[in-house]
């Protein structure tokens, strides 16, 4: 046998033992964190719910996995996905550059602005100016937290280990106002009785550069040939069956879907 041919057979060996050992990810275990509605929250019933735990299962369903929802503070879902406590996260993770060093990513699954909430009639803008000597109350961990910390120099930023958390803050008058996703705020507090009297100010806020091209699902870099390749195909599926659309439908009267680039 020539050399050629047992190099040819070397690879193809090691190509079938690589295929026999790449995962088939029929059973997985996806980090959420449950505090921010309406992507997922707790319900009175004490399971978990909101648009994105529904997207997810929709997602599972597609891939033919049973998903098993491990919760976990915003701030340690990397963490445990490192830790290999779980094997995904889904949880409004925003896809940046920075993140990228770190884990891997799905494809953007939604994609929706960040905004400043305050008192209704706050004469507030989202600058470093317009935001000078105020305290800034943040989720620890995000992309807001990155954006706030960046830009308003001159003011005090308030770190917090949930969103509702900030909220809190925020309707005692500990903190002057907070950057968040606009759906988040608008449902998490302005819609409920203790956001009565406060409000978006300022305009919408991108930053692709910060807040990334939208959220998607992330995962260890080792994985990403073969995990992110079924979530791809999931997300593209469940945007072109429709089922994205009625989904995003029961909690929003605006389209979230990421803009095609």
């Amino acid at each position: 046998m020539n050399k050629r041919k047992l190099i040819a057979l070397a690879l193809l060996a090691a190509s079938a033992v690589a295929t026999a050992q790449a995962p088939e990810w029929k059973k997985l275990r996806i980090g959420v964190e449950g505090a921010y509605p309406p992507f997922s929250e707790i319900g009175p019933d004490g399971k978990l719910k909101g648009f994105e735990i529904d997207l997810l299962m929709a997602y599972c369903a597609e891939m033919k996995a049973q998903c098993t929802l491990v919760q976990q503070d915003f701030d340690g879902l990397i963490p445990a996905l490192q830790s290999r406590k779980v094997d995904a996260i889904f949880a409004s993770v925003a896809i940046t550059d920075e993140r990228k060093k770190v884990i891997a990513f799905s494809k953007p699954y939604y994609n929706t602005p960040a905004r400043l909430v305050a008192k209704a009639g706050a004469k507030l803008e989202p600058t470093a100016a317009g935001l000078a000597g105020k305290k800034i109350g943040v989720q620890r961990g995000t992309t807001h937290e990155a954006y706030a910390t960046a830009t308003f120099k001159q003011s005090e930023i308030v770190r917090y280990g949930s969103q509702d958390q900030v909220f809190l803050d925020l309707k005692s008058g500990r903190i002057d106002a907070t950057l968040m996703d606009s759906p988040a705020a608008d449902f998490g507090f302005l819609k409920k009785p203790e956001g009565k009297g406060f409000a978006f100010v300022g305009g919408p806020i991108n930053d692709d550069k910060i807040f990334g091209v939208g959220s998607g699902v992330g995962m260890r870099r080792a994985d990403e040939a073969t995990l992110a390749k079924k979530f791809n195909a999931a997300i593209d599926a469940v945007q072109a069956n429709g089922t994205f659309k009625q989904l995003a439908g029961k909690y929003f009267d605006y389209d979230i879907a990421p803009q095609k680039k």
